[in-house]
């Protein structure tokens, strides 16, 4: 038993809590920085390289609709242009939303419980995924934890000060990305539930005034959305979501872990609870921060038609999950070992997210920069010809065409990884106009040694399909050089020029 108590009274030093935070961020955000930028965070360097008035942006205008391109144009200013550069600034922005979450920890849940809360959110793969990602997510995160810490201490104290603070938070939420609309019902929710049963000397009429500001601070980009609404089935990334998705996305595994964790240990050691239950506008709070966002994009997907419902979209609610185990593992855990218990809670996150049998951990499951090198490695020079699907969606005649412009949106991914070769464009996906094009080249590709097939692994296996199918390329050897994740380099060779030197005479497609 005196080693356990000694144990115990080692993981309270708030000492080693920093260490054992330390360790975990460092492991789950540092390391995967360096890795290879995914087609998303490529779109990124597009806009800032480029503007976001780029014609070949049109067709996608929500992608511009962030202001969340300011912080990786800022940093590359500063420190020039590499992956790490890009995605500091969400490492930074996600940081202080940890600082947040554990302040609201401390507030609605124990005041001892913020260190718990903060390991919770870092036992979720999604949320250290965002620290690392140079995309507007950790940015949406770090904003609606400022809005809603602001919103407890001004119903807390009444203090206009942090009302205003609230508005701006609140307003800045939807400009970091437009899908982040039903967040809005949390504040709603919050604050009724503070009215209510009377939780807050706030007015009526003062709750009537900052909505009011907030929401005309909200009319423009209403509109804007609703504009962008109309369009938005030709984005559709993702299928309908399934119930299973739902209960997945909801990270019930982590709430069962830790709170049936916490159940079990006080049975085992007869602990009990010494502590006042939270208020009910606390678990108000929680609750809808984890349920909301999900299922209000399950809803609009199913009603709508237009999936929405992808990880991604779904990561202002990770914090919600976080805290809502936190609040299911405080029903068993004494005052004095809160800060044990986060601590243990953290020792086991960096043991299973890791990531132990790799070095230096990816970010992603797309190692885009590794691709562009083996071709780079197999090319015969130049005017090699590499064919190069397009990874997004909107790239469908009439938008795609054969001589479409580069720089352009729909081959951004292009720009950031260059190999040696001749890039020649094709779509999305196979369409009676891009298998007429693609047909048109297959004579002069005949003429080569070899050529390449580069881009998504599903998009290069339908375009390989294609050729291999086609009698001018009877014969031919053909094979993925290697998988880079969801990233697939196919490559055709003709056995004519088996064993040919590399300085063979190419003949040019036209």
């Amino acid at each position: 038993m005196g080693e356990k108590h000694k144990a115990a009274r080692i993981l309270d030093s708030p000492a080693v809590l920093a260490l054992v935070l330390a360790v975990c961020l460092a492991r789950l955000w540092l390391t995967p920085l360096s890795s290879s930028f995914w087609v998303d965070e490529m779109v990124s360097a597009f806009v800032i390289h480029f503007g976001q008035a780029h014609p070949s942006l049109a067709v996608a205008p929500q992608v511009t609709e962030t202001i969340y391109y300011w912080l990786p144009r800022a940093a590359e200013r500063l420190f020039g242009f590499s992956e790490v550069v890009y995605r500091i600034p969400s490492l930074i922005v996600l940081g202080i939303a940890l600082w947040f979450i554990a302040k609201l920890a401390a507030r609605l849940i124990h005041p001892l419980a913020g260190w718990f809360a903060v390991f919770a959110c870092l036992a979720l793969k999604g949320f250290n995924y965002e620290a690392a990602d140079a995309r507007p997510y950790a940015l949406g995160t770090c904003v609606a934890a400022a809005s809603l810490w602001f919103l407890v201490r001004w119903l807390d104290t009444g203090r206009w000060r942090d009302a205003v603070l609230f508005t701006f938070f609140a307003a800045l939420l939807w400009r970091v990305h437009l899908v982040f609309w039903p967040f809005y019902a949390v504040y709603v929710l919050y604050a009724a539930a503070r009215v209510l049963r009377r939780e807050t000397s706030v007015s009526r009429r003062q709750i009537a005034a900052v909505a009011t500001m907030l929401t005309l601070s909200l009319v423009p980009i209403a509109v804007e959305a609703i504009k962008l609404a109309r369009q938005a089935r030709a984005h559709v990334i993702a299928d309908l979501p399934a119930p299973h998705e739902l209960v997945r996305t909801l990270k019930f595994l982590l709430i069962a872990q830790l709170g049936g964790g916490a159940l079990i240990a006080s049975l085992l050691f007869r602990w009990r609870r010494d502590s006042a239950s939270p208020a009910f506008s606390s678990w108000v709070l929680i609750l809808s921060w984890w349920l909301v966002q999900p299922l209000a994009l399950f809803a609009f997907s199913l009603l709508t038609g237009n999936s929405v419902y992808v990880d991604r979209y779904l990561s202002l609610a990770l914090p919600g999950a976080a805290l809502t185990a936190t609040l299911a593992a405080g029903l068993f855990i004494p005052s004095r070992l809160w800060r044990p218990a986060a601590g243990l809670s953290g020792a086991c996150a960096l043991m299973v997210l890791g990531q132990w049998t790799r070095l230096w951990p990816a970010h992603h499951n797309s190692d885009w920069r590794d691709a562009a090198l083996t071709v780079n490695e197999w090319s015969l020079g130049s005017s090699t010809p590499v064919l190069c699907p397009s990874p997004f969606i909107e790239a469908k005649p009439p938008v795609w065409r054969p001589d479409y412009p580069l720089p352009g949106f729909l081959y951004s991914h292009l720009l950031v990884y260059k190999f040696a070769g001749t890039p020649y464009l094709l779509p999305f996906e196979r369409s009676p106009e891009g298998e007429r094009y693609a047909a048109g080249l297959v004579p002069a590709l005949a003429s080569f040694p070899r050529f390449f097939i580069y881009g998504g692994d599903k998009n290069v296996f339908l375009w390989s399909s294609f050729f291999a199918s086609r009698p001018e390329l009877h014969g031919w050897g053909t094979r993925r050089l290697e998988s880079f994740g969801d990233v697939d380099v196919a490559i055709f060779e003709n056995p004519r020029f088996t064993g040919a030197p590399a300085q063979i005479a190419h003949a040019q497609i036209r």
